[in-house]
């Protein structure tokens, strides 16, 4: 796992912070208007904010004296990479699961019928 995932990973497992990411995927905000729902200090959120930009989670810029937060969705992909590969190895290991099962069964209603004919021609 590279640093930079590791630095995304940490980032999410905070519910803050992903609370955070939901409030930017629908658009900028500024740290007040992203600390309104949070019963925490400003500093408080700006060090989760920190913390988010570090990851790069979390961009800003500066337009006159505000200075918006804005999601970086690039530092998702990694994370999306990395969960799409364990994702398609448990798909295709419950496909296999699945496969198991249902010859199992199949094989079972075989035994079942062997046994009723044995049953009828006593």
């Amino acid at each position: 796992m590279s640093d930079q995932l590791s630095a995304t990973f940490a980032a999410l497992a905070d519910p803050t912070r992903r609370a955070i990411l939901a409030r930017l995927a629908t658009g900028e905000a500024s740290v007040t208007e992203l600390a309104k729902p949070f019963n925490m200090s400003m500093p408080a959120i700006s060090k989760h904010l920190k913390v988010l930009e570090r990851a790069g989670l979390v961009a800003h810029c500066r337009e006159a004296q505000w200075r918006p937060r804005r999601l970086e969705p690039t530092a998702l992909k990694e994370v999306h990479d990395w969960v799409e590969h364990y994702r398609q190895f448990w798909e295709q290991s419950l496909d296999r699961l699945g496969d198991y099962l249902s010859k199992l069964k199949q094989e079972n209603i075989n035994k079942e019928k062997k046994h009723v004919r044995k049953q009828r021609n006593k």
